[in-house]
């Protein structure tokens, strides 16, 4: 997708919100915006959205801005919700049960195949319109299922190597890990993007106490 190859992880952890702030826009019926307009939105400059956007094509045109429904489609390509990749879930508890109700995977282009916990208290249950499975029966499960792309971990960290290792069995690409478990020796044949919940909260502490400073010295 890129057009220069290498693409900064600044400007890749942009899309996301650049795809959120156009879906809504398009949503609402808007045709048109500037890279000022936008750039407001995302608190950056205008110069930084059309920079941006340039890593990728010519989305554009002077004077006119972007055709909203036509950059929210791009952006829509650029991260992949246009492939409709497939999701397997290991752990259905709190975390994963919360997933499955309100993350809304189908609306937001992804397969939802199949679900496992070793929990007999939830194996049967339907949870976000699919039924958990046992995990002890994830190969027979998934024998009759297409081959997954993501896995979803949402398991205990002591049971995340497992996890992992029953996801790539069954040939997932990449494992969006939501454990505590360093899964790094995984990384050599399988994406790893780990979700720490912890991080956001110490980092929304550390801009805290550092305004809380800042508005203190200039007493």
């Amino acid at each position: 997708m890129s057009r220069h190859g290498f693409i900064s992880m600044a400007v890749i952890r942009r899309l996301p919100r650049y795809y959120r702030y156009l879906h809504e826009m398009y949503l609402s019926g808007i045709k048109q915006i500037s890279s000022r307009e936008l750039a407001d939105c995302m608190e950056l400059t205008a110069s930084q959205v059309r920079q941006d956007f340039n890593c990728f094509g010519d989305f554009g045109q002077q004077g006119c801005g972007y055709d909203v429904e036509h950059l929210h489609l791009e952006i829509t390509k650029i991260l992949g919700f246009d492939q409709n990749y497939g999701l397997i879930m290991i752990g259905v508890g709190r975390i994963g049960g919360s997933l499955l109700e309100n993350f809304g995977f189908e609306r937001r282009g992804f397969r939802l195949l199949a679900a496992f916990d070793s929990d007999p208290a939830v194996i049967g249950q339907t949870i976000g319109g699919v039924t958990v499975s046992a995990a002890s029966e994830i190969g027979q499960v998934m024998s009759g299922l297409p081959k997954p792309d993501i896995g979803i971990l949402t398991v205990p960290t002591e049971a995340a190597a497992a996890g992992a290792e029953l996801l790539k069995k069954c040939g997932v690409k990449a494992i969006w890990n939501f454990t505590k478990a360093d899964l790094a020796r995984f990384e050599a044949s399988t994406l790893i993007q780990n979700v720490h919940l912890s991080d956001s909260l110490t980092t929304l502490c550390y801009r805290l106490t550092d305004l809380e400073n800042k508005m203190y010295d200039a007493r």
